[in-house]
């Protein structure tokens, strides 16, 4: 653990904007080679976190990767979380959506990972998808190298849920992840905070089967800005699970900049594979 710490401080400490290098057209063999300075396979043992390992110990749980006994992540599992951020694009892109890094392809491991601790409320994923997200965001920021000037503070925006949807489950899971990947940033020297300043503004449809037209559609206006302060000029990446026709981000993005935000980027865990670029 101390050395994780060190590892980390150096990180963070010469570069108020992280240099993280960023994967094109490696592949994920490749992009886990190069380890990882924001999330280890060791942290997700349940040795690490008491709380998360007595609650899936006490669900039977097993591995959502690969089916082992014990923990919600096995060490082996999680190194699919450990890539390095790669730029992704939907087709067609819809207007206005910024640069999009992930870190997996939403499938195998990263799919189950999410959907587990979306809909199953396996809570002790948070902190292993949350290391992943802020990955993504590295991604993103390594993407601003050219901007001269050093970052100050960082505004994590989740994409909103509705309150319905959010009760449904039990939990927010991006609010969750989020929190974790602010954890993780800080931890590197990077000033993150979480502003959940958007909201579901209108009711929308189930996503799921939509075109990218209809989902540009169906969330046209969906989002409203609920902070008490504007965000003129501040630092925002806009952060999600995942990435599908991107519909969702850019509507996020599109009342940020209402609002005079800088937004850097998105960052998700995962992206599907056909959006892949």
């Amino acid at each position: 653990m101390a050395s994780r710490q060190r590892r980390l401080a150096r990180l963070g400490s010469s570069h108020p904007q992280p240099r993280v290098r960023v994967a094109s057209s490696t592949t994920s063999a490749e992009r886990r080679r190069d380890l990882r300075p924001i999330i280890h396979a060791e942290d997700v043992c349940p040795t690490q976190d008491f709380g998360s390992a007595a609650a899936d110990l006490l669900a039977a749980a097993a591995c959502v990767g690969c089916g082992r006994a014990g923990c919600a992540l096995c060490p082996a599992c999680a190194t699919e979380l450990e890539g390095l951020p790669y730029r992704t694009r939907p087709s067609p892109c819809p207007i206005g959506l910024p640069a999009v890094f992930a870190v997996a392809v939403y499938d195998g491991v990263a799919r189950s990972a999410l959907v587990a601790h979306k809909e199953q409320a396996r809570l002790s994923l948070s902190k292993p998808l949350g290391r992943a997200l802020a990955l993504s965001v590295f991604g993103v920021l390594a993407a601003q190298s050219d901007r001269g000037t050093a970052l100050r503070v960082l505004h994590l925006v989740p994409a909103p849920s509705s309150r319905r949807t959010v009760i449904s489950r039990g939990h927010d899971p991006l609010l969750r992840m989020t929190n974790e990947c602010a954890k993780a940033l800080r931890a590197a020297s990077v000033h993150a905070i979480v502003a959940p300043v958007l909201a579901a503004a209108r009711p929308v449809r189930d996503q799921a089967g939509l075109s990218a037209r209809q989902r540009a559609d169906n969330l046209g206006g969906a989002f409203a800005f609920k902070g008490r302060r504007g965000l003129d000029g501040r630092a925002v990446v806009v952060v999600d699970d995942i990435v599908t026709t991107g519909a969702t981000a850019a509507e996020a993005c599109r009342v940020l900049g209402l609002v005079g935000a800088d937004v850097l980027g998105v960052a998700v865990v995962a992206a599907t594979a056909r959006h892949q670029s």
